[in-house]
Parts: C-alpha cells; structure tokens; sequence
C-alpha cells in the first residue's frame, strides 16, 4: 500500500475519514479492521491519527495530515499484490476523485459525523455484539451449560475488548434471568491474576461467570 502502509493501516485512514471524527477501538472494530498496537503506533508517528489514550476506550481521529493523505490516496492503484478487494476499493476512490476534481470539492465537505441518534444507534449495536461474543465466549470455556467460567479466562478470551466495556457488559448482562456474576469463596484461592480480573457490582468483587441454558 501507499507509503508503506499496510492494507489494515490503510483501511483504518479510510474509516477515521468516512466518520470525520474522533472513533474508539471498540467501533473500529465493528467499522471493520482491528488496528494493532505497533500499527497504531505507526500511524501515530507519521503524524496521520491522533490518539487520545485519557479515557477508555481510545479513540483515533485523522490529523489535517490525514486528511491530505487520505485524499491524495484517491485515483492512485493500490499495490501490485493486492486482492480483489483492495482494487475494487480503489476503483471506487479513484471514481470519487474524479468527482471531487469536477466539482471543486473536498472530502471534508463529503464526509460528515453521525447525528447523535445515528451514533446511539450505532452503540446499540456494539453493545449487543460485546453480550454477544461473552455469551459465544462461555460457551467454549464452559465444562457444561450452567457451570462457572473464570472472569480471569473470559477476559483472556476477549482480549480484544477494551476493559471498560467488557465491564459493563458483564453488569448489564447479570440482569439477564439466565445469568450469574458469583463472587469466589474461598478468596485464599484466588490468584494476582483473578482478583485483578473481578468485576465489581456494588460494593462485590465476582470473579466467575455463570449462564445457565
């Protein structure tokens, strides 16, 4: 890809311009390409994101140099060794171009932000498909229907959701008839790594996870 960048780096700049604002991981995601540390890193350095890491989840926006970078990706061909995909793709942005070019305009003035009921929307979904994928989780981690999982093996399961979310997650989804957040114990037990990963419901710390068929 352009400028050494990968087809994931690539897709992660075209995302961050579509959306035309600041995107957390967790929607990055679900937008479609993962962006790895060292990637993000990358990208960071070559002064095309910003990354805001004061709050959880973090989020990515394109620099002004993004932007240009973005827009001077439009009408190039991608790389010799590209799919399908990633031509089809080009093709659609070098139509986009030809567009821009024609009637004097640019992609900022294109490409907005959601309307926050389209963003709520949008977080609905997210939410639905994190319940989702802790279900799908326990599902592969549990002896049988109905037994306890370890909050500490979830979480290495889902590794790629932000804890915060993932935290929420399990309290919305206590509520839920079928489910059970069930504090350990015998807390002697409990190793460094699964008291760091309780969740914490009131004023209890639960470290297993239980759904029942």
């Amino acid at each position: 890809m352009s400028d050494g960048l990968t087809s994931v780096e690539t897709a992660v700049l075209l995302v961050l311009m579509a959306e035309a604002r600041a995107v957390t991981n967790t929607e990055l995601r679900r937008f479609g390409p993962q962006l790895a540390m060292a990637s993000r890193k990358k990208l960071t350095q070559m002064g095309l994101v910003e990354v805001d890491a004061s709050k959880r989840p973090v989020t990515l926006e394109l620099t002004d140099t993004g932007w240009k970078f973005c827009t001077d990706l439009m009408g190039t061909e991608p790389a010799d060794r590209s799919n399908g995909f990633d031509r089809a793709l080009f093709t659609v942005l070098a139509g986009l171009r030809r567009w821009l070019d024609q009637s004097g305009s640019r992609p900022s003035e294109i490409f907005s932000p959601r309307r926050p009921e389209d963003q709520a929307v949008e977080q609905a979904k997210g939410t639905a498909d994190i319940e989702a994928s802790i279900r799908a989780a326990y599902a592969r981690l549990a002896r049988e229907p109905g037994s306890t999982v370890r909050l500490s093996r979830l979480r290495n399961e889902l590794h790629d959701i932000p804890r915060t979310d993932l935290d929420d997650a399990l309290a919305r989804l206590r509520r839920a008839s079928d489910v059970s957040l069930i504090p350990e114990e015998n807390q002697k037990t409990l190793t460094d790594e699964e008291r760091a990963a309780a969740v914490v419901v009131g004023n209890q710390q639960n470290h297993l996870l239980s759904i029942e068929p």
